[in-house]
């Protein structure tokens, strides 16, 4: 079925070429076998920014709908691998750590580290982009998609486990599973102090949103903080907090 939706889409793209044999020669790099449907990767690699129109009315062709696909994949994949490797641990800590693995700051770091960020295409006018701008997150997350359109469910998931879950220290992420939002909270109602988070600032576009956070204590400015979505940034102003207190 997901071949016979993606033909109007491929047909859109020419595979002879110099430059597409040396894309197809950088997909199978990473993916570690000659990719089938290469316009399935190109369109992967297609930010916003450089979207094109199609033949349906209003709709523009880009990456999100594959990193739509790929988000549900990568995330239902890593939940199997932490339930499977720690059959002893409960709800609340395998959802935490799964979700610093495919939090927007780690697969932008993965991203680049797989050299994708040079197969993004996007408007010219955003060279220099910051690299932790979630542009990258989001090719990999559409890379993973595209991946299992084209090989199937159980080399996608072999894909994400031997070349993506590798790439973290998981020892290192459990023992800094820390929750620095309910230390502060914590800490507040020790002291009596009344505390109180709000975004200050919303900042980018709507595919490159960076969230401002703040932390008022009896209604004076605490700390501030950032991040790719409100949680991350209220984590960052309460890990800002917890070390002027030095809370642990």
């Amino acid at each position: 079925m997901a071949k016979r939706i993606l033909i109007p889409i491929l047909s859109l793209f020419r595979t002879g070429s110099a430059e597409d044999k040396k894309f197809k020669e950088s997909v199978a790099h990473v993916i570690g076998d000659k990719p089938s449907n290469l316009g399935v990767y190109q369109l992967a690699f297609r930010h916003t920014s450089a979207s094109r129109e199609t033949a349906i009315k209003g709709f523009r062709e880009s990456n999100e709908r594959l990193e739509y696909l790929g988000d549900a994949v990568l995330g239902m994949v890593v939940a199997e691998f932490l339930f499977t490797k720690y059959p002893y641990k409960d709800e609340g800590f395998l959802t935490e750590i799964r979700s610093r693995i495919v939090n927007r700051e780690s697969l932008n770091q993965i991203s680049r580290k797989l050299g994708l960020d040079r197969l993004i295409e996007y408007d010219g006018n955003r060279r220099g982009m910051s690299p932790r701008s979630s542009m990258y997150g989001d090719a990999l997350e559409a890379f993973v998609g595209a991946i299992y359109l084209d090989k199937g469910f159980r080399f996608t998931r072999t894909f994400i486990i031997s070349k993506l879950i590798t790439h973290y220290d998981l020892d290192s992420i459990i023992q800094n599973n820390v929750n620095f939002k309910s230390l502060i909270i914590e800490w507040a109602q020790r002291e009596g102090k009344e505390i109180r988070f709000e975004i200050l600032e919303e900042r980018g576009t709507r595919h490159h949103r960076e969230f401002i956070s703040q932390i008022l204590v009896n209604d004076e400015p605490f700390t501030t903080g950032n991040g790719f979505t409100k949680k991350k940034a209220e984590q960052s102003a309460s890990e800002q907090a917890c070390a002027i207190l030095e809370l642990k």
